[in-house]
Formats: structure tokens, C-alpha cells, sequence
């Protein structure tokens, strides 16, 4: 695809998952042919709490608000855990997932780039169509199935646990979708994509007109009238590709408006909801048609957020239906159902916190929170059931509350930050707190059913520093004579560099860390030697990390990571040249991530999204908790988790993986 044309709306979906809902047959079977594994003597617990930062957890354990947390150190370990290069949490998890670097897995960002076309495309997945079809009237039928694709590269952990026949259960692992083929009990997390194939489109139906930041997107605003107390819309379902030029399906609803009191009655798909402002439906099953013999589900819940005297209405994204899923999302496949039939619907989007609706004011902070604790409930409940039935091998769990709520809370405990509001504050200041002693609280249920011969190490993958200026790193680079513009006047009007003169441009910034050089044999229309290379590296590193901020005065890159020095592997050339690590307080601007090019170097963050990640590796640190002492503890790191688990039950440690036993 050329670049005329393409928009934000294209980049969302980025043709990810085509006509990937009727693609389910690369895991079809694998629940019938399962093998249960072996009784093993050593049981192992992992836990992860995404972005769970160890200088706020040192702080409390200090102060006593993490009591259990304090008790594992006492008889075990607690400190850093060294993070992944750039230390994003796709490629972190992947890390552990693999327990080898970007260079033995191949994901290096959250956005990749097509070096063919210079385009972005989401690191971890893509999709690909049926490649035969017959057309009948206005349908289009296929005679093949399409596939699905893990970008990640290497083997999963629990595949080798498979190979020894020790059971696990790894419950919403993160870069893990479509879930690695296994006979191994599975569940996708982080990366899984809502019904349209995206990260969560969010829809708000409202009279009274609204604005959202297109930069940000994550939603989208639906202009609604309120007619005699009515109000007639649509729910924009998947693409439906069995249809020539693949229009949205979409499901009518009507919403019947009490005159006089706040409630109203929402009818769709042949269901009814009776709603009072400010409450949540339960969940929604909705079947999405694409011909008449086939269908999509999806489930959504509905937010009534206000009657009179405007009509606002929020759905969530709509989620893939574990009872019948439309994409792959667990191994073996029945694995969803039987959750299904056990909970009822529940959110399989890899992370179903809605921050672009409280970023966009389309849900206030109590909203979101009220939203986020419905998750964390619906979470925690599977995770409980998994610990009860657990009696062999391997579970591992994970959280993704503490890395959400930090995102979107950290401007409320630091008066420094732009964003900071004292009146919020002083409702919601304590919210990254109380999500850190919930699962103190957590760690002590799961410390019930530890015995002598059971190993629980509680993780994170990165820590948290707040982030209050942002970095138009291309911009830079294009005042520096690096990056060249076709028209200088059209500067930062349009994104996925559309403005770019390749053939003079030595180098571009893509995704939220990565630097690539136009390379000649690598990039679609290369300008930098091969000989030219060593020396381009070492200059725009040492200008980088010269850097200061006008306005501060500080620096504004720590370090910047040469990936020749920083992986290794056969994936190693295929991610960016340099890794730009941030310094505490300064990341790449959303503009950066998607190939923008505004006219000035920085941007003061007042947004929503007020704490980050996104820097130096050696400044984020995620945690290590164990119940046992730790050998070599200043220098644990993801890859020595992996290595870990492997040994605690005797596994040899294959030689590409990068990590050690510390247990």
C-alpha cells in the first residue's frame, strides 16, 4: 500500500486481521488431543503485575502498606529486576516469554515499520486474507482460510515445559496473541485486539457535540438527535469482508429517553436493557451478520452516562465472545468456553482498560476507576479460581490495573506535573497506591496455598517515572540535516511520513524508542552506505545524548542504545539502529511514534496520560519478589526468570536463551 490516502483510521486496523474471523483453523483440535503432563514435585507461581514500579513498592513496604509483600522479602527477595531494551511492555514480556533479547525474538516496539514502504504496522501480530475467493451478487466468498501470525519470534517457555511434559497454565500473557499453538492451557493477553482488529475503539453517542484529539484516537464520537424522547443509532461492528468493498457491519439500536426521570431503554439485537443514569449494563452479546449463513459475536457493555439535559451514552470496545470466539484467543480452544460457562462473558481484549475514553473526557476519573475495578473484579475472580485448582507445574497470572492506572494517574501525586489538579488530587491522589496494596493483598491469598515445595516469584516488567515533555524526534532530526522534506511549508501537516524526501534522508524516527538510518539494501529507497554507517551511528548518538532541554535546562536522553551493542541474534538488524533512552521525565511524542514531523522539538505533556515508560532501560527497572533467596540479585533480569522456571524443574536451559538460574 502507498502512502496517498492512508489515515489514522487505516493505521488502527492496518489490515491486521482481514477476513482473520474465519481463520480459526491453525489451533482447531488441540483441546481433544490434550496431554494432561506429569506430576511434578516442584510447583512454580509467577505473577506479573505490569509496570509495577520498586521505588514506590520500597516506599510503602517502608511505610507498612505492604505487609505481604515485606513478608516474602523477610524470607526470600525483593529488588529490581532488569528490563528490556527499550523497556516497552511487548518487548519486555516477549523477553520473558522467550528469555532472549529483541535480537532472538524480533520485537523491538510497540510499532514496527514496513522498511519496504517506511510504513508502521503493530509489532506483535498480523493477519493475512484468504488468497482464493469466488463472487456471487454482492458477496464474496472465500475458499481458503486466512491465518494469523505471531510476530514473535523463538520459543515460548511452556513450549519447552511441554517438551517435559510439566503442565502449565499461563493466564493472559501479554504478546502472546494469537496464542502460541500448544496443548498447554493458554489465554491471550496484551495485543488482543477488539472485533474491528483493533487496540479498543471505544463509542460515544451524544447531542451534545464533542472534539476528541485525533492524535490520540481510541475512539469515536457518534452525532446522535434526540427525537420525541428517541434516539436512533448504530453499533459499527468488524469489517465485514464477505461483502464487496468490505462496509462495517453494524448493529441498529434505539434508545427510548424518559421524559422526566434520569433512566432510559436501550433495545439491540433483540435484547432490552433498562439503564439509570450513571450505571453500567451487564454484558451484551452481540452477533454481527456478514451473510446469511455466517456471523460475528462480540460482547460490549453500555454506560448510561447521562439523560437530561444531554443524551450521552458510552459502549465499550467490543470485545471478542469467548463462548464462540471469532479469533483465536486461548489454547486449547475450548479453554475460553469453559471460562465462559464458568464466569459468563468476560473481557478478552488484551488490556480493557478504556484510558483513551478518560484521556478524551468521555469517561471522568471515577468512571474509568469504576470501569477499571469491574476488570480488576472479573480478573481476580479467574486468577482465584486458577490458584484453587492449581496442583502441578506451572501457573502464571497477570495484571494489567497497575500499569493502567499509573498511566492516567501518576499527574495526580506529582504536584510537579503539568497536569497535576489539586482538587482531583485530593479525591484520587492515593489511586496507583491502593492498586499496589490490592495486590499486596492478592500476593497474601496466594501466599495460602504455598507450600515448602512451591517457588512464587511475583514480577514486573518495567517500572514508572512520570513523563512531562515530549520529544518531536523527527523534527529534530530534520533541523539537524538528517531527515529531508520534500516541502518545507507543508511541515507537520501529515503523518507516516508523507512529507518525506527519502532519497536525501539519512535517518527517521518510528514507534516510541526506535531510530532507523535510510539504509541502501534495507529501506525502500536507502540513502546511507553500508561504509557510512559506524560513523552516522556515533554521531547522532553523541548529539543525542548531549541534548538539553531549553526550557529546563536537563537532558533529555540518557543514553542512546546502539543496537549492534545491544542485541544479538538473527533478528537483530531487523529493529531500529538506535534505541532512544529518555531521560526520567521526557519520551517521544505520539507524533513521533506515527512518522509526524511538527515544526518544534518539544511539547509540554498536560495530557491525561502522565506517567510513562518509554526510556532509558536503566532508569525502569521492573520488580522481583520471591519466596526464596536470589543468587546474583544486582544483575536478575526478565531472560533470568525464564531460565528459572526452566531449572526449578530440571529442564536444561537451551543455549539461545539468555538468561541464568538465580533461585
Amino acid at each position: 500500500m502507498g502512502t496517498r490516502g492512508f489515515t489514522r483510521r487505516d493505521f488502527m486496523r492496518l489490515q491486521l486481521y482481514g477476513s482473520a474471523y474465519v481463520a480459526m483453523g491453525g489451533l482447531a483440535g488441540l483441546a481433544c488431543d490434550r496431554k494432561q503432563g506429569r506430576e511434578t514435585e516442584t510447583k512454580v507461581i509467577v505473577l506479573g503485575l505490569d509496570g509495577m514500579d520498586p521505588n514506590l513498592v520500597s516506599r510503602m513496604m517502608r511505610d507498612g502498606k505492604m505487609p505481604n509483600f515485606s513478608r516474602m522479602a523477610r524470607e526470600g527477595y525483593f529488588g529490581p529486576l532488569g528490563t528490556s531494551t527499550p523497556p516497552q511492555s511487548p518487548v519486555a514480556w516477549a523477553n520473558f516469554i522467550t528469555g532472549a533479547n529483541p535480537g532472538r525474538h524480533g520485537i523491538f516496539d510497540f510499532i514496527h515499520r514496513d522498511p519496504a514502504t517506511y510504513l508502521p504496522y503493530l509489532s506483535t501480530s498480523k493477519s493475512e486474507p484468504a488468497q482464493k475467493s469466488v463472487t456471487v451478487g454482492d458477496y464474496v466468498i472465500p475458499l481458503s482460510s486466512g491465518k494469523i501470525h505471531d510476530l514473535r519470534q523463538g520459543r515460548a517457555f511452556w513450549e519447552i515445559l511441554e517438551d517435559y511434559e510439566v503442565p502449565a497454565t499461563i493466564f493472559k500473557m501479554p504478546s502472546n496473541f494469537p496464542p502460541t499453538a500448544t496443548r498447554q492451557r493458554t489465554f491471550s493477553g496484551m495485543g488482543t485486539p477488539d472485533i474491528l482488529g483493533t487496540y479498543g475503539i471505544f463509542s460515544y453517542y451524544t447531542d451534545q457535540p464533542v472534539e476528541i484529539d485525533t492524535d490520540l484516537g481510541g475512539g469515536k464520537i457518534h452525532t446522535v438527535s434526540v427525537d420525541n424522547h428517541t434516539v436512533q443509532a448504530a453499533l459499527v461492528g468488524p469489517k465485514n469482508t464477505y461483502r464487496k468493498g468490505t462496509p462495517d457491519a453494524a448493529l441498529d439500536f434505539t434508545v427510548y429517553r424518559d421524559p422526566e426521570y434520569p433512566v432510559a431503554k436501550i433495545v439491540i439485537d433483540e435484547k432490552e436493557l433498562l439503564l439509570n443514569e450513571g450505571e453500567w449494563s451487564p454484558w451484551v452479546e452481540l452477533s454481527f451478520s456478514m451473510m446469511p449463513t455466517v456471523s460475528v459475536k462480540g460482547i460490549c457493555r453500555f454506560y448510561l452516562k447521562e439523560v437530561h439535559p444531554y443524551f450521552k451514552l458510552y459502549v465499550t470496545p467490543i470485545n471478542i465472545d469467548p463462548s464462540d470466539p471469532a479469533l483465536p484467543i486461548s489454547t486449547p480452544e475450548d479453554y475460553a468456553k469453559e471460562l465462559h460457562e464458568r464466569f459468563g462473558p468476560f473481557h478478552t481484549k488484551g488490556l480493557p482498560a478504556d484510558t483513551k475514553a478518560l484521556e478524551h473526557g468521555v469517561l471522568n476519573e471515577e468512571e474509568f476507576l469504576a470501569f477499571d475495578d469491574m476488570i480488576l473484579e472479573e480478573r481476580l475472580a479467574i486468577s482465584e479460581y486458577e490458584l484453587n485448582r492449581f496442583e502441578s507445574g506451572l501457573l502464571f497470572l497477570y495484571i494489567s490495573s497497575t500499569d493502567q492506572r499509573s498511566h492516567m494517574f501518576w499527574r495526580l501525586t506529582d504536584p510537579k506535573h503539568p497536569a497535576y489538579d489539586p482538587k482531583l488530587a485530593a479525591r484520587f491522589g492515593d489511586t496507583i497506591q491502593n492498586i499496589y496494596q490490592r495486590m499486596d493483598h492478592f500476593v497474601g491469598k496466594v501466599l495460602t496455598r504455598v507450600d515448602r515445595n512451591t517457588r512464587f516469584l511475583v514480577m514486573s516488567d518495567h517500572g514508572f517515572t512520570p513523563y512531562y515533555r515530549s520529544f518531536h524526534l523527527n523534527s529534530w532530526l530534520k533541523d539537524q540535516g538528517y531527515l529531508q522534506l520534500k516541502d518545507e511549508s507543508k511541515q507537520g501537516e501529515q503523518e507516516f511520513f508523507q512529507n518525506v524526501d527519502w532519497t536525501r534522508t539519512q535517518a527517521y524516527a518510528l514507534g516510541f524508542n526506535g531510530l532507523y538510518l535510510n539504509r541502501r539494501g534495507r529501506e525502500g529507497m536507502g540513502a546511507v552506505s553500508s561504509a557510512e554507517v559506524t560513523a552516522l551511528e556515533e554521531e547522532i548518538a553523541l548529539k543525542l545524548e548531549g541534548l538539553e532541554d531549553p526550557e529546563t535546562g536537563k537532558r533529555t536522553v540518557v543514553k542512546a542504545y546502539k543496537a549492534s551493542e545491544s542485541y544479538s541474534g538473527p533478528y537483530e538488524r531487523k529493529g531500529p539502529d538506535i534505541v532512544v533512552g529518555y531521560n526520567r521525565g521526557y519520551r517521544a511524542s505520539w507524533q513521533t511514534a506515527l512518522g509526524k514531523i511538527p515544526k518544534h522539538w518539544y511539547e509540554t505533556n498536560d495530557k491525561k496520560w502522565s506517567g510513562d515508560h518509554c526510556m532509558a532501560s536503566d532508569l525502569l527497572p521492573g520488580i522481583l519478589l520471591t519466596n526464596q533467596k536470589v543468587r546474583r540479585p544486582a544483575e536478575a533480569s526478565l531472560c533470568d526468570i525464564t531460565a528459572t522456571i526452566l531449572a526449578s524443574f530440571g529442564i536444561p536451559i537451551p543455549e539461545d536463551m539468555d538468561g541464568k538460574d538465580i533461585l
